[in-house]
């Protein structure tokens, strides 16, 4: 029988971790490991694995060496070549998982250089649940169009697993729409997870991924270079940002984009995005509920 695909990720991630580690997050039933979203070590406290209901320890004190040791991993021992990245505290490793960390800034004329002293990690188990837009995608178009959405859920409520797959549904058609070229600016590699030019995730025949670019730069680039009909990118999180996105509207662009956040309350409270409402740049919201059954996609218009 086939193994579970959720446990594949799962096993892949592990490989990250130290041996020591490793053998311990191996140990856990695949019942368990199907349904874990990230490892979190920190210094002195046990390692934990986040299963949908929280944190659960493992029987295993992170050592400071260890965290030394799971970067070194996760660089190839070439730190050097990673200091971009690591700078802004996280490191993305081949497979599409990533490794948040914290620890000691090493600061330089206002600005972090790079971190030190590592003191905590977090291991996200990239997921990719194909179908799970299926339904979802039809209700965002709008007079045979595709209506700008935001995707919005607090951290770790699965807005990247959605935009992922919600971009191959764009890419592939949806029913009475054909197909519309995306382009994707996915700045931090989690959501096409290219590897030689070549997407590990599906996100459609039709989608143009811009990796490891910021989306304020990608966007005005993929504008003039690859003629898109929609433009999809994971967390608005920087004024640029927005900016960026308002002139790709004003252009005629659609547009997928996700934001932490509950709620379009939530999202008015934030002075951030007063300007994204404003201009009503978006015309749907597709906020993630949690909910016996697992997750629901509500979706709301301004």
């Amino acid at each position: 029988m086939p193994k579970d695909l959720n446990v594949t990720r799962y096993q892949d991630a592990a490989a990250c971790l130290p041996v020591r580690l490793r053998k311990l997050a191996l140990a856990l039933p695949e019942a368990e490991q199907a349904r874990a979203e990230e490892f979190r070590l920190r210094a002195g406290s046990p390692l934990t694995v986040l299963l949908p209901e929280g944190e659960m320890p493992l029987e295993a004190v992170v050592e400071p060496e260890e965290l030394e040791t799971l970067c070194d991993l996760a660089t190839s021992f070439s730190r050097y070549a990673a200091a971009e990245t690591l700078r802004e505290g996280y490191l993305p490793v081949r497979g599409g998982f990533r490794i948040g960390l914290c620890g000691t800034a090493v600061m330089k004329e206002g600005s972090n250089t790079n971190l030190k002293n590592f003191s905590a990690a977090a291991i996200r188990i990239a997921r990719e649940k194909r179908g799970i837009a299926d339904a979802l995608a039809p209700r965002l178009f709008r007079e045979g169009e595709f209506a700008s959405t935001l995707i919005l859920s607090p951290p770790g409520g699965g807005k990247t697993t959605l935009l992922r797959d919600l971009v191959r549904r764009l890419s592939e058609g949806v029913e009475g729409c054909g197909p519309r070229r995306v382009s994707l600016i996915d700045e931090r590699g989690e959501v096409a997870v290219m590897y030689r030019g070549e997407p590990q995730m599906d996100v459609g025949p039709h989608t143009d991924v811009l990796d490891a670019c910021p989306k304020a730069l990608g966007i005005p680039m993929v504008l003039r270079a690859m003629n898109p009909q929609v433009i999809a990118v994971d967390e608005i999180t920087v004024w640029e940002d927005i900016r960026a996105m308002s002139m790709a509207a004003g252009c005629g662009v659609r547009l997928l984009a996700t934001i932490h956040a509950g709620s379009l309350e939530e999202l008015r409270e934030k002075p951030l995005y007063a300007q994204l409402l404003q201009d009503r740049v978006f015309r749907l919201a597709v906020r993630i509920v949690r909910t016996e059954e697992g997750r629901a996609y509500e979706v709301e218009e301004w």
